[in-house]
């Protein structure tokens, strides 16, 4: 019978394209079930196809039905042929989705964002509070690490591996992210991580999170700038704590609120040749320094005059 020709067909092509072979045989069944029963029960195929549809998806108004034994027999293949094949379709997408789910929960999915992104490698304690801030100011990111963070959002993507080993950092695509961050938990991965990141991706704008200055300044070497060492950022800020007890809560009022945020902001021709002091009189924000000549001058001491391309550092109101 042409029918379970084109079933057994059908079948044997599951495995190759799955979903699409069931729904496919399922349609089939469907229309030339509808076909014999048109033909058997002497009724037009649009009330046949009508019969069809209810039948197979357990619906059996009983408006319709078989009034002979050759009827009954359409009916009963229709029933087994697409009652099954229709809940496997469910049953192959509903077991897709949570296969995806769990590939990405653990890092194997590695389809990263179509758009730019923000590349973290490592797992530092300090990371979490990173992610969330990252995720509240609507950032696309990608973490490299050897397991998933608790707490990590699903719209974070995760890749499941050492950072310190090439082939995962390769995985991660650092010449399609905007810029990264090396947050390992020791000095001697962020070396290894900062090597990998700057051979495959010279361009990317990297920052690194360290515990000593040293290696900061072997960073440095590398051509990554943007670096901050943990131990003098703590050093640095008790002591100033124990000269004015409020100056720990000043640093953290200005990177810990909602309600304004800091942005560098490149210097023009307007701009330019002015000191540091007349550009802040005429502010509409608050202008805590100038990143000029690799350095940070917050004209306490002097009143840098401004140059062209040098960054105003500043606090503005959020939104």
């Amino acid at each position: 019978m042409p029918l379970f020709l084109i079933a057994a067909t059908l079948v044997r092509q599951v495995n190759r394209f799955r979903v699409a072979s069931l729904i496919v045989f399922a349609c089939t069944v469907l229309v030339i079930g509808a076909a014999l029963f048109s033909l058997t029960q002497h009724i037009s195929f649009g009330l046949a196809l009508y019969w069809a549809v209810t039948t197979a998806t357990t619906v059996g108004y009983g408006d319709v039905t078989p009034h002979n034994s050759i009827g009954r027999v359409v009916a009963v293949v229709v029933m087994l042929g697409t009652i099954p094949t229709v809940g496997a379709v469910f049953a192959l997408l509903a077991g897709a989705s949570a296969l995806n789910r769990m590939r990405r929960l653990l890092g194997m999915d590695r389809i990263l964002p179509s758009s730019a992104y923000t590349l973290v490698y490592g797992s530092h304690p300090v990371l979490a509070r990173v992610l969330a801030e990252l995720e509240r100011s609507g950032q696309k990111v990608v973490l490299v690490a050897p397991t998933r963070p608790t707490g990590l959002g699903d719209e974070h993507h995760f890749v499941a591996g050492d950072p310190s080993d090439e082939s995962v950092v390769r995985a991660s695509h650092p010449e399609r992210a905007d810029r990264a961050l090396i947050a390992c938990e020791s000095d001697a991965d962020t070396l290894v991580v900062a090597v990998s990141v700057r051979s495959l991706a010279p361009e990317l704008e990297v920052y690194a999170l360290t515990q000593s200055p040293s290696v900061a300044r072997a960073l440095a070497d590398l051509g990554i700038t943007h670096t901050l060492a943990t131990d003098e950022l703590i050093g640095h800020t008790l002591a100033k704590s124990l000269e004015a007890p409020q100056s720990g809560d000043v640093l953290l009022a200005l990177v810990d609120s909602d309600a304004y945020r800091m942005v560098e902001t490149e210097v023009g021709d307007e701009l330019a040749g002015q000191p540091l002091s007349a550009v802040r009189g005429r502010a509409d924000a608050l202008i805590l320094g100038v990143f000029k000549d690799g350095r940070v001058a917050l004209g306490v001491t002097s009143d840098p005059v401004l140059a062209a391309g040098d960054r105003l550092i500043q606090v503005k109101p959020a939104g």
